[in-house]
C-alpha cells in the first residue's frame, strides 16, 4: 500500500532534482564548516561542554516530564532571566525547540478574532504555526511597510500579528523593524520578531529589536533558538510577564511538551556568559561574511549568510559535494527551502574562521561553481 502511494511522490522529486537525503558527519572529519549555525563558534568550546557535561551529573539526562510537572529545574530559570536581561526583555519562556516555540506563541495569540500578517519570507516553523492557529491569514510581500499597513487597516479583527525575522534565513537581509513596530503601535497590533538569525550577530549580539531600540516595548514580542549562536538546542520566547503567564497556560507546545533537557539549558546559559564576557565575537561574524562575500564577488548581507543562487538543484547539490570532497561544508538550499523559487549555495559565517579557513574556503566554493556551470 505504501509503494503504491509513496513511490510516485518520491519519483516526482527525483525528476525535478529535489530528493533530500541524509548525510551522516563524523565527529573527526576536520571539513572547514560553512554549513551549520555554530555563529559565535562556541558548539566545541570547553566551557561549554564542561557544563553541559557537569548538568548531566547534576540532573541526569533528561528533564523527566513537562515544564508543568517536574521539568523545570533551576538552569531553565536562570537562563530565562539572563537572557531576557541581556536582549533587554521584562521575561523569557523556554521550549524544547525553536520550532515549538514559534508553534507555541502563534497559536496562544490565535484564533477567529486575531489577523495573522505574515512576510512571504518567514521560517516555515511560523507558516506552520499560522496553520494551525484557527487565524485568517494574510501574507504580504517581503519586507513591504505598506501592504503591511493595508493589511492593518483593513482588517475586521480585534487583533493582530505581525510576524518578520529580524535576520532572514536564506538571504540574509533585514525587515525594517522600526518601521513595523511603529505601525504596529498605531493600529493596536503585535509585532513578532524571530531572531533566530540575530542573537550573537547584529546589535553586538544583541539582536536586531535591542538595535533598533525596540526591546521592552509591550507590543513586541521575540523568539529565538538556542540552537545557534548559543551552541545548544532549543527556543524561547521574550516579552512582557503577562505574555509569560499566558503561554504558561494556553500554550499547548508548553504545557504537553517534555522540558529541554537540563545539558541544553547549561550549554546555553554558559554559551551566553561567554558571549557577555567576550563581546568581540559578534564583530568577528561579520568580519567572516564580509570576506567570504568580497571572495566570492556577492553582495554582503546584513546577517551571517552568504547566499549564492545556482542555475538549478541539481548543480546546487554537485557543487556542495565538490565542496565536501575539497574539504569544505556547505549548505545546498533548494525549493522549497528557498523563499525566491532560487536554489542556493549557503555559507554561514562564524566567528572561529581564520583567515587562512576563509582563503580555502572561497578558493574551493568559487572553484566548485566554475565546475558545474
Amino acid at each position: 500500500m505504501l509503494e503504491d502511494w509513496l513511490a510516485p511522490k518520491a519519483a516526482a522529486l527525483e525528476s525535478r532534482g529535489l530528493t533530500r537525503r541524509l548525510h551522516a558527519r563524523a565527529a573527526d572529519d576536520h571539513l572547514i564548516d560553512l554549513a551549520g549555525n555554530d555563529y559565535l563558534g562556541l558548539a566545541r568550546d570547553p566551557r561549554v561542554i564542561s557544563a553541559a557535561a557537569e548538568a548531566v551529573r547534576i540532573w541526569g539526562t533528561g528533564s523527566t516530564a513537562s515544564r508543568l510537572v517536574t521539568g523545570t529545574t533551576t538552569l531553565h530559570e536562570q537562563l530565562e532571566s539572563e537572557l531576557a536581561a541581556y536582549v533587554g526583555q521584562e521575561s523569557a519562556l523556554v521550549f524544547s525547540s525553536g520550532y515549538l516555540a514559534n508553534l507555541g506563541i502563534v497559536t496562544a495569540l490565535g484564533g477567529p478574532g486575531t489577523l495573522m500578517i505574515s512576510d512571504e519570507h518567514i521560517h516555515a516553523s511560523l507558516v506552520d504555526a499560522c496553520r494551525l492557529s484557527r487565524s485568517r491569514v494574510e501574507v504580504v510581500p517581503h519586507n513591504d511597510v505598506e501592504a503591511v499597513e493595508k493589511a492593518l487597516a483593513e482588517r475586521k479583527e480585534a487583533h493582530a500579528v505581525v510576524m518578520t525575522e529580524s535576520v532572514f534565513s536564506v538571504l540574509s537581509d533585514g525587515a525594517p523593524l522600526a518601521e513595523l513596530a511603529a505601525l504596529a503601535l498605531a493600529h493596536n497590533a503585535v509585532l513578532l520578531v524571530d531572531e533566530a538569525h540575530g542573537l550573537g550577530v547584529t546589535g553586538n549580539g544583541h539582536g536586531s529589536v535591542h538595535a533598533a531600540g525596540l526591546a521592552g516595548l509591550d507590543h513586541v514580542i521575540l523568539t529565538m533558538t538556542l540552537s545557534k549562536s548559543l551552541a545548544s538546542q532549543g527556543g524561547v520566547v521574550l516579552g512582557p510577564e503577562v505574555l509569560r503567564n499566558h503561554l504558561i497556560n494556553r500554550s499547548r507546545p508548553f504545557i504537553y511538551d517534555t522540558a529541554l533537557n537540563p545539558a541544553a539549558c547549561a550549554a546555553a546559559l554558559t554559551a551566553l556568559q561567554i558571549l557577555k564576557s567576550e563581546p568581540d565575537r559578534p564583530a568577528a561574524i561579520h568580519q567572516a561574511t564580509t570576506h567570504l562575500a568580497t571572495a566570492l564577488n556577492v553582495p554582503t548581507p546584513s546577517g551571517p549568510v552568504v547566499s549564492i543562487p545556482m542555475p538549478g538543484p541539481r548543480e546546487t547539490v554537485e557543487a556542495a559535494n565538490y565542496c565536501a570532497h575539497n574539504g569544505v561544508r556547505v549548505g545546498s538550499f533548494r525549493p522549497p527551502s528557498t523563499p525566491d523559487d532560487l536554489s542556493r549555495l549557503r555559507l554561514t559565517a562564524n566567528a572561529a574562521l581564520t583567515t587562512a579557513h576563509l582563503d580555502r574556503a572561497s578558493t574551493v566554493v568559487a572553484a566548485a561553481i566554475s565546475e558545474v556551470g
